[in-house]
């Protein structure tokens, strides 16, 4: 069985937000599309508390500078996502009756969670993998923001927890902290065995070529 995954399509990361992905706002309706392809669609959602590590304001550093969290490397973001905040929420587009379950990231104020299975430790799970095992789910179908980061993470530990994973490159966009960082999560992608779809492809919610 197919699985759907939505990775966080979110107001903070769309243009005018926090922290706005340029362009994202073109995966919503190609996201909006596939859902209705899909007999079972989740999504993951960024939701911080206020006091959480990776924002540059809580570390005294700079906004898209280096720190440390957990023992791990991190990339110092601006506020975004905060539980209950309207920039958390998903966004309108979302049909909420398409979604089986949501699944909720970065609630560790100590460790960031780029991935909708991990956080970046590895030591906290979200419960996803087993969620989507316990219905007989063999490949997961991903697409949303960030293609470099949370997109990337996600279909990564996918690909580590034994899903078939294809992503849909239509319906991601990047951050590209650095240029070449899309194009280089576009190479690790492949290299980990994902395969990269343009949603044009994807004929129907049985079949995804390869």
């Amino acid at each position: 069985m197919d699985a759907l995954i939505l990775v966080d399509l979110q107001p903070d990361f769309l243009p005018g937000g926090a922290l706005a992905v340029s362009d994202g706002d073109a995966v919503l309706p190609v996201a909006a599309d596939l859902a209705g392809r899909f007999d079972l669609v989740v999504a993951t959602q960024d939701w911080h508390p206020a006091d959480h590590g990776s924002f540059a304001v809580n570390a005294d550093g700079e906004v898209g500078g280096l720190g440390e969290l957990a023992g791990l490397p991190q990339v110092l973001w601006p506020v975004h996502c905060v539980q209950g905040s309207p920039g958390a929420q998903l966004h309108d587009s979302v049909d909420r009756g398409r979604l089986a379950a949501v699944f909720q990231k970065g609630t560790d104020p100590a460790v960031d969670s780029y991935s909708g299975f991990f956080d970046n430790g590895r030591r906290g799970d979200t419960g996803l993998s087993a969620w989507l095992r316990a219905r007989g789910v063999t490949r997961t179908v991903i697409c949303g923001l960030a293609t470099d980061y949370c997109v990337k993470f996600t279909a990564l530990d996918a690909v580590a927890e034994g899903f078939d994973v294809v992503v849909v490159s239509d319906a991601c966009r990047g951050v590209e902290l650095t240029p070449g960082d899309v194009a280089a999560a576009w190479g690790e992608l492949r290299a980990a065995g994902v395969r990269i779809v343009d949603s044009r492809r994807l004929k129907s919610r049985d079949r995804v070529p390869g």
